[in-house]
């Protein structure tokens, strides 16, 4: 058996299985709804949380395959289930077992920190891991979660005894959420741009509520903050607010200052979903994979420091087909 990389996912060869692909297939695990892991497939193995974001924002999904946590199911020879990957809410990782008996984990995007709105990650014991390397290079070091919020929360506080409105810039599924439901625990009122509002109701709904919150209409009252998506923002959505402070809330704010003029927000806040450098080595550590592919961004460089220190890691490059174990 062997994984193929093509130019709509990875798939399992000699199975009709795709792994987020993000073009139609006949059937396609998701690991979670992010733009850049979904696409209209015949059929789709995912969390009900994630079949559920998907139909929000592709409409109907065809012939849905919904998978809970930690409970095995049969794809012909194969054995699959289906383990938190702790990056929004309802993201997952996918186990599959071959009739041998060898473990193939892949993680999708994977965030280790405790959240506030995503379910825990799942270590995925396994002897091939192929993993997520988004923040796979070794610069990227996040900070402690809190202790980041917490800055957030006195630069928004700051703001508004100033009377200046602050606008905290996220993408609509996430980060936002989470980032919401941390303000809204410390007493603030939150009203966000209509992408933004949608998803959390859609938290609510799924067993996350988030309080203190309404949709934006073009307005801010005294002591709101505003939640905004970075694109919105580009569209002069932001244009009639005045006074305002902007900030981005992405793990690229480890880049420097640049970070935050690419979004044209004042200060960047390094929040992220994902998982970083370290923290995606000591994931691999504790799944004891024999074999390691990394897989997206940093590919390289994350295989090359987990070669350092003793794993076998390669990258998946340009798409061809890669023997499994």
């Amino acid at each position: 058996m062997s994984v193929e990389l093509r130019r709509n996912g990875l798939q399992l060869a000699g199975t009709p299985l795709f792994l987020d692909a993000t073009r139609k297939t006949p059937l396609s695990f998701v690991s979670h709804a992010h733009a850049d892991h979904i696409g209209r497939h015949e059929r789709t193995i995912a969390t009900a949380a994630t079949l559920r974001f998907m139909t929000h924002r592709l409409g109907k999904v065809h012939a849905p395959l919904p998978a809970p946590y930690g409970r095995p199911f049969e794809l012909g020879p194969l054995s699959l289930e289906l383990l938190p990957a702790g990056h929004i809410l309802g993201s997952a990782q996918l186990r599959v077992i071959r009739e041998d008996g060898k473990r193939i984990v892949y993680t999708g995007d994977l965030n280790l920190l405790p959240s506030l709105t995503a379910e825990p990650a799942q270590v995925a014991e396994c002897d091939l891991l192929i993993i997520e390397s988004t923040f796979g290079h070794p610069r990227y070091a996040f900070p402690p979660r809190d202790e980041v919020f917490g800055q957030v929360e006195q630069w928004v506080r700051r703001h508004l005894e100033r009377g200046v409105v602050p606008v905290l810039l996220g993408y609509s599924l996430g980060k936002s959420q989470e980032a919401m439901k941390y303000l809204s625990g410390r007493g603030l009122s939150l009203v966000a741009h209509a992408s933004i509002h949608e998803v959390a109701v859609l938290y609510g709904e799924l067993g996350v509520p988030i309080e203190r919150m309404r949709c934006f209409d073009g307005r801010v009252e005294p002591g709101e903050v505003l939640f905004f998506t970075p694109q919105a923002a580009r569209n002069g959505g932001l244009s009639a607010l005045w006074p305002r402070a902007t900030a981005v809330l992405t793990g690229w704010a480890l880049d420097g200052p640049g970070a935050a003029r690419r979004y044209g927000a004042d200060v960047a806040f390094p929040v992220s979903d994902h998982a970083d450098c370290a923290s995606l080595v000591r994931y691999a550590k504790a799944t004891g994979a024999r074999d390691i592919l990394t897989h997206h961004g940093f590919a390289d460089e994350l295989a090359q420091v987990m070669r350092a220190q003793g794993l076998e890691a390669r990258a998946l490059g340009q798409p061809k087909q890669l023997a499994l174990l």
